[in-house]
């Protein structure tokens, strides 16, 4: 049976990475934005995940 990379979470929790969907999808659904506002956030602040929620909470 094949590894289900949608039921994991990132490899590492404090960067967002845009480079993998699954990462992508997690921390789309775990911030409540979409995957452009994400790609967003990231390149305004970079992938420091504190950095990415607080500029999502703005």
């Amino acid at each position: 049976m094949a590894d289900d990379k949608t039921l994991r979470g990132p490899q590492d929790s404090s960067r967002v990475a845009l480079g993998e969907d699954y990462e992508v999808t997690y921390w789309s659904k775990k911030f409540g934005v979409s995957r452009d506002k994400l790609a967003e956030a990231v390149k305004a602040v970079g992938n420091g995940a504190d950095a990415v929620e607080e500029y999502l909470k703005r």
